[in-house]
């Protein structure tokens, strides 16, 4: 089958008009949505993402212009093209002062707009592909994908850090993003046009770490046969990310809380103390109050690194970025690999939300880098993504308590015995029954609840999708 070029959204009141283009666009190998208002339009645009919007001129309730001026005030990645029965010189140069691309009469050659879509489809493909050309080159703070409120509040704190010179501690599972975080404090500082230098605490082994980050001298040790400068001496002026600090052996962090104290390091094999100008970010994916319990973290260095903590959530906790993150990662890869893929299937994109994302945004780029070498089509589709991902979808949870799905765990037994679709409204009623009883009797207890219905730990977070699933109160949990 034959690649598509690109998804247009015809938006148009005329229904004649919008089928009659949709076939003709279909027939040129674009993918076509409909819109048959500028409120609908402005709809499918946050919906679908298309490429291009071919958009009426003359509609009731809300015209071409006023579409223009809403997808400037929105601040929407969108090119779009007017089309009208009543050009005029005037009204093509206020369209293009509204943002429009170009602008064609409805009386339009066939020859004449496939010359005006062709321009614009170029356009959209070397503006993203600019735009991460840029990003990568520069040393600016990186944009950061998502608008849920726990990464708005997340990116609050790190623009509020960026103005201090406080040491900040980085909290948050592995994956979900804590360097991007760094990247952005240090580019948003007045250290941004000195060295962002990141370490990985857990690649380097406990009899290199301190060489690597301190330095040493000539002859220090065995194979030491040049002096070398550390990572601190190297990141002076700038910022230093000390990542998974919290896997880093003790007789490490005694050296680092006396950097920390004194502002200076010593070379491996040399007495004399250098001064340091290094603003320090440290992250970890562990809980130091717990390592410090257990005897493997100092409470010294805790308390000298926890002076800005920053939270990041997990995916799981930020849903609502999944296909923003994934229409990102796409866009991305498939520039970088050269692959005229343009957008991801519903059916994908319900297996991307469905699935737990233990590996939180790196899992996610992962998958889609993967799904981008290996689609043979347009648009991503669920063969192309991981089979586990794939296969979550298979036994997620629904929306709707009507749904004509069996799910749950009462679900998975009821069909493996031949239950029917026309049963699976009692199956919500006993699900719901079996969910609200355990956790009245766990007292809102979420591990205690699937301990009490059989399941294994694992399972906690099936049950507190389901405990939101029925809107069940925690009872004071």
């Amino acid at each position: 089958m034959k690649s598509r070029k690109g998804r247009i959204l015809i938006v148009d009141d005329d229904e004649d008009i919008r089928l009659s283009l949709g076939d003709w666009l279909e027939a040129n190998n674009y993918e076509v949505i409909h819109a048959a208002n500028g409120r609908e339009g402005l709809a499918r645009i946050h919906e679908v993402s298309p490429d291009l919007v071919i958009l009426d001129l003359q509609m009731p309730e809300m015209n071409g212009i006023e579409v223009l001026h809403q997808i400037e005030k929105e601040g929407l990645d969108v090119t779009a093209i007017l089309s009208t029965g009543f050009g005029n010189v005037d009204r093509a140069v206020e369209a293009m002062k509204a943002g429009a691309f170009d602008f064609v009469p409805k009386d339009y050659e066939s020859d004449q707009l496939k010359v005006v879509i062709d321009k614009a489809m170029e356009r959209v493909r070397l503006k993203r592909e600019n735009s991460f050309l840029r990003d990568e080159a520069s040393g600016e703070a990186p944009n950061i994908v998502g608008h849920s409120d726990g990464m708005a509040a997340v990116l609050n704190l790190a623009d509020r850090a960026a103005t201090t010179s406080a040491t900040v501690l980085l909290l948050g599972p592995s994956g979900s993003g804590k360097e991007l975080i760094a990247r952005r404090i240090h580019g948003n500082s007045d250290r941004k046009n000195r060295p962002f230098i990141p370490v990985n605490c857990t690649a380097l082994p406990e009899t290199l770490i301190e060489s690597e980050l301190f330095g040493h001298e000539k002859n220090a040790f065995t194979g030491a046969d040049k002096m070398k400068l550390g990572k601190f001496e190297l990141a002076h002026g700038g910022t230093i990310l000390l990542d998974e600090i919290g896997a880093t052996e003790k007789s490490f962090q005694v050296k680092l809380l006396r950097v920390l104290e004194d502002g200076e390091i010593n070379r491996i094999g040399s007495e004399t103390p250098i001064s340091t100008d290094v603003r320090i970010i440290a992250a970890t994916n562990r809980d130091l109050e717990l390592e410090i319990e257990e005897g493997r973290f100092l409470e010294d260095l805790y308390f000298r690194l926890n002076v800005f903590p920053i939270e990041l959530p997990s995916l799981q906790n930020r849903r609502e970025d999944i296909p923003d993150l994934a229409a990102y990662f796409l866009s991305k890869y498939a520039i970088e690999f050269g692959r005229d893929i343009s957008s991801i299937s519903e059916a994908a994109m319900a297996s991307l939300m469905d699935y737990e994302w233990r590996g939180n945004v790196r899992e996610l780029q992962n998958a889609i880098e993967r799904a981008v070498l290996i689609c043979d089509e347009t648009h991503i589709r669920p063969k192309d993504l991981p089979a586990q991902i794939v296969g979550r979808r298979a036994s997620a949870q629904p929306q709707n308590r009507k749904s004509s799905s069996a799910s749950g765990f009462i679900g998975d037994l009821l069909q493996e015995n031949g239950e029917t679709e026309a049963e699976t409204n009692v199956l919500d009623d006993l699900e719901e029954l079996a969910v609200r009883t355990a956790l009245k009797q766990s007292g809102g207890k979420v591990s205690k609840a699937a301990a009490l219905l059989g399941l294994p730990p694992t399972q906690r977070k099936r049950i507190e999708r389901l405990r939101d699933k029925y809107e069940i109160d925690t009872f004071g949990d």
